[in-house]
């Protein structure tokens, strides 16, 4: 099995027979529009062909996504509900699940978590793998900005949502997390708060934009506490995730 670093919190997922194509916003070349690893290869991948998308802010939902269906009539697309309520699609372009959701046919299972911004996170159950999508679910706070309330409020909010993930799920195999600079100097507070409580074997830096040093920067942290870190080092990386 193997994992695509497409751009942002973008991925695409290949395993046999199947393709899952996650949190799109733009492909993987950094010249040309609609070009690189998604529209040049997975979209004519063999198999099955899943889009997933954690919620509707446009650097996790490309809208475009809906017009792949012309290329492959056969597509599944399985969106946050929130997407609907923002009228970013319409009720019957997908299947649409939240908090305490599932969709589940014969190829794979995804549960749907919270996020402490809008939308869902999503944990993927593919051949024996559990691969988590965290969406915009973060400890998300401006240690420079924020006040002391604020920020306790985005811990206790976050250690919340974490608590009920592990409930259902205390490991994963793959976590794809924010680790996003921008946040100041308590930007990796999350994903060292996140594979505290729950056991992950590899994890992924996202939500990074540009910044690849930002990202990569949590892997001692990560390494540490005894994960394999993915270090991404350009759009279209392709990493094996097998067991």
């Amino acid at each position: 099995m193997k994992l695509d670093y497409v751009y942002h919190s973008g991925f695409a997922i290949e395993a046999p027979g199947v393709t899952l194509i996650l949190d799109y916003y733009k492909d993987s070349s950094e010249t040309v529009h609609n070009q690189g690893i998604v529209h040049d290869e997975l979209l004519q991948r063999p198999g099955k062909l899943y889009v997933l998308c954690t919620h509707f802010h446009p650097d996790h939902f490309n809208p475009e996504v809906l017009q792949w269906k012309e290329q492959r009539p056969d597509i599944h697309y399985i969106f946050s509900k929130d997407i609907l309520r923002h009228r970013r699609a319409n009720k019957e372009s997908a299947y649409y699940i939240s908090k305490g959701e599932s969709y589940e046919d014969d190829t794979l299972r995804i549960d749907a978590f919270g996020s402490t911004d809008v939308g869902s996170s999503f944990l993927i159950h593919l051949q024996g793998m559990r691969i988590f999508h965290a969406g915009d679910l973060n400890n998300w706070h401006w240690s420079e900005e924020s006040t002391e309330q604020e920020i306790n409020k985005a811990n206790g909010d976050f250690l919340t949502e974490v608590a009920y993930i592990k409930a259902s799920a205390p490991a994963v195999d793959v976590a794809m997390f924010p680790v996003d600079s921008r946040m100041g100097k308590d930007y990796m507070k999350g994903a060292k708060q996140f594979i505290e409580q729950i056991k992950t074997t590899i994890f992924v830096p996202m939500h990074f934009g540009e910044d690849y040093a930002g990202g990569n920067a949590f892997c001692d942290i990560a390494e540490a506490a005894g994960c394999r870190f993915i270090n991404i080092d350009h759009r279209g990386e392709r990493f094996d995730i097998t067991k």
